[in-house]
């Protein structure tokens, strides 16, 4: 079985294990069939983009949740957001920067990769 790739074509790498993200809470945005959200996008959180998602699309990750182990996010988190999350954000003018090497092939589907290069972060060693 080949590795998951991410949307320059590399293997994955890590967006977040603190706090821990990802469809499968392993760190990375992987993905499969039951991910209909496809939290594929690998995200450097910004206040702006917080708040667009809990204020015009109504997912609000800055809110704890202790019953369900959730801390709550704030700016400067990276975390695995839903492609089409971040693509409604970007074309609000809210888009947060965006990990490339972390995020996955499959956000390609939703999201246009000129967009996300738009917002690219360079991976931090």
């Amino acid at each position: 079985m080949h590795p998951p790739l991410n949307v320059l074509g590399q293997p994955i790498q890590s967006c977040s294990r603190e706090p821990v993200t990802g469809w499968f809470r392993d760190g990375c945005c992987n993905t499969d069939d039951n991910d209909h959200g496809s939290h594929t996008v690998c995200c450097r959180l910004s206040a702006d983009f917080l708040l667009h998602l809990r204020d015009i699309q109504g997912n609000d990750l800055i809110t704890p949740a202790p019953e369900h182990g959730f801390r709550g996010l704030m700016p400067g988190d990276q975390w695995c957001v839903c492609a089409a999350s971040w693509l409604r954000a970007y074309r609000a003018g809210a888009a947060c920067e965006v990990v490339l090497q972390s995020t996955h092939q499959r956000a390609l589907k939703t999201v246009p990769l000129e967009a996300l290069m738009e917002h690219s972060l360079a991976m931090e060693a």
